[in-house]
Formats: C-alpha cells, structure tokens, sequence
C-alpha cells in the first residue's frame, strides 16, 4: 500500500509553503497576536483566493480535494503558526457538519465555507475538561417547535469570529445515548462569548455561556440524543487534522535548530560537533519523523474510513503530543540563552506546543483509548 503523497499535493505543499512564508511570518503573527481576535480580514481572504477553504468539502457543495489535501496545508499552517480561524473550520466545524449535519445545513453552511463567506467551530469542553461522553453536560430542552440551550463551553476556538458553533449538548442522563448536536447561528440571545486569557496567543480560545438560548428544531444535527456517534467521528478527523499542524511546527523547530548548531560557535568550533547538542538533535529527528508517519497514517485512515481510524488517530494524538512539546523545549535548549527571549520565535513554538498537547484530549486520555481498543 502507497502512503506517499501525489504529485499533486507535493505541490500543494510547495506553493503552501510559500505563500506562508510571504503572508504569515512571525513578525504579522506578532502582530496579531497582540488584537483583540488574532483575526486578519485580508489573510482570510488570500486563503479564500487560494482555494484553501474549499479542500476536503465534497464538489456538490463547491468544494474540492480531499482530506490529504487539507492535512498538507495544515502541516504548512503550523509550520508557519497560522493565526485565525483556518483549524477551527476547515478541521473542526466541516467534519462535524460532513458527520452529523442535515442536507439543508450541508447545503447551506458547507456551501458558505467552501466559497469564503462563513467560518465556524465546534464547542465540546467545559469544566470538567473532558473529552467524553460523560463530559457533554451543557442541557437542551425542548419547548414546543424549539429547544431551550443552558450550560457553559470552554475553549472553544475562534468563537469570536465565527458565523455559526455546533454545540454538544445533553438530551437525556444516558451517557452516549443523550449526546445531541445543535448548530447555533450568529448571536441569539442569552449567548456571551468571553475571550479566555491562555498561554498560546496566536489562537484566540472563548468561553461560550448559553443562558435560555433557543434555538429552531432545524438547529438539531442529525437525530436527537443521537449525537455522540457522529461527534466522535468528528473528533477523529479533527484529531488527524491538529497532528498534521503539530508535526509542521515540530518540524520547523528541528530546522531551525540544526540550522543554529550548524552556524552559532563556541570555542572556535559549530556547537552542533558536541554530543551534548548533536545527540539532542538526533532524538528531535526521530521523534519528529516518527510523529510525521504516525500521523499520515492516522490522516489516510480517517480519510479512508479504514476500520482503525479511531486507534490510528488516538495513536498519533498520543505521540505527537509529546514529540511536539519535548522539541520545543529542546529547541529552546539548543538556542541556549538567546533561545529564552521574547525577541526569538522560539517560544512562540512551545506554546503552540503546549496548547495542542492538551486541545482534543492530551497524551495520557489518547493512550487510555488505545489500551481500550487493544482491550488492555
């Protein structure tokens, strides 16, 4: 079996990496990261120009590509610390409308999204910071044609400048089978968003409040208390979809960093010729490269409906997590000193690192899942 990448899509990558490289430097992420949103109107809209909000949405509703396609642009964003709400859309709001929504929210919000004219995102969390279903604690009551929403979600990516959220929310105390999804549009009353104070500011997260929100019947994604199947797929494309921008930024780190121990001098000699530099490096490659297969396998397995999607996506999660974090931070340590100051980008890196590690569930839930579907 092939796992390489087409022709096609190395130049995908090619011209991703090099649109990126002119438009989102570190220097405008800087920038941004100093806005109200981390949200530039015009980024967007060269992404738009590109085509780029349209791969992975299936040609009826405008779109084009496929799911391999997107994972090469995220890598590319991630490499590049792409601020907005590029993830939030295109891998979490589209799988969760591909997986559960109805034909008229398809046709309606998939249309939009492919041609550039709505973004959205997807509200899981809340205080209990879980990723089950169990953790879905956020109530929806029905009242006649309506439902009334009450609870709280917390970070929820990009919330602040997205057209529409599609919330789980509980149905019926029944575990899995009380897990319902909603799509909620603009601002209805009764719903605040709060921007949250984090670590990572090149992306924006929110507190979403729901206090007697109603919201039509054809808000309802699929069937009611229903929801959970269709949710855990999407987690599983979003999962493959954040390992693929981990890996692009894990893979920038190591670049830069053997990059540094190649030019950057002690005594007369390349810091990169000492063990303690070199061997540092030669575990950043591994894992890196380890991280990169893993994670293009989980990408063609949710891609592919493959029977272990879910295992693959877990794995993958499980790993990058770590291997991203742990190149950071070595990447830092490599830069010594100079690695430590908010003048280098090297900081920006670890805390993307370390908001991904735990975004979708961090290292230890994602081995809990594995040991379970090995019935460990």
């Amino acid at each position: 079996m092939d796992f390489a990448f087409s022709e096609e899509q190395e130049q995908l990558r090619k011209e991703a990496r090099s649109f990126l490289a002119k438009e989102s430097p570190t220097s405008r992420v800087r920038k941004l990261m100093d806005t109200e949103d981390a949200f530039d109107e015009s980024l967007w809209k060269k992404l738009v120009e590109n085509g780029w909000t349209a791969l992975g949405i299936p040609e009826e509703y405008g779109g084009f590509g496929n799911f391999l396609d997107l994972v090469v642009v995220l890598e590319e964003a991630g490499r590049h610390l792409l601020p907005g709400p590029f993830f939030s859309t295109m891998g979490l709001a589209v799988p969760a409308l591909l997986e559960g929504g109805t034909g008229a929210q398809k046709k309606q919000w998939l249309s939009a999204i492919a041609a550039g004219e709505a973004r959205g995102t997807l509200a899981v969390t809340e205080p209990s910071g879980r990723w089950d279903p169990e953790g879905v604690g956020l109530r929806a009551q029905r009242e006649g044609e309506s439902w009334k929403l009450d609870g709280v979600k917390l970070f929820v990516p990009d919330a602040g400048v997205a057209q529409f959220v599609v919330v789980a929310a509980r149905t019926r105390d029944s575990a899995e089978e009380g897990v319902t999804l909603f799509l909620v549009e603009g601002r209805p009353s009764g719903l605040s968003v709060a921007p949250m104070k984090t670590l990572d500011r090149t992306r924006r997260w929110y507190e979403v409040k729901f206090e007697g929100v109603t919201v039509p019947a054809a808000a309802v994604m699929g069937k009611v208390d229903q929801g959970w199947q269709p949710l855990k797929r999407t987690l599983e494309w979003a999962t493959a979809a954040l390992c693929a921008e981990m890996v692009g930024g894990a893979s920038h780190v190591l670049e830069t960093s053997v990059e540094y121990a190649k030019t950057r001098q002690q005594f007369g000699k390349p810091i990169g010729i000492y063990q303690a530099v070199s061997h540092k490096l030669s575990d950043m490659l591994l894992e890196v490269e380890s991280a990169r297969s893993a994670t293009y396998y989980a990408a063609w397995a949710v891609d592919a409906d493959a029977p272990d999607r879910s295992l693959a996506a877990s794995m993958a999660k499980a790993y990058v997590s770590d291997a991203y974090r742990r190149a950071a931070g070595n990447g830092i340590q490599v830069h010594g000193g100079i690695g430590f100051t908010w003048e280098h980008d090297m900081h920006l890196y670890f805390k993307r690192a370390k908001a991904s590690e735990v975004t979708l569930g961090d290292a230890t839930y994602h081995r809990e899942l594995v040991a379970q579907a090995l019935d460990l």
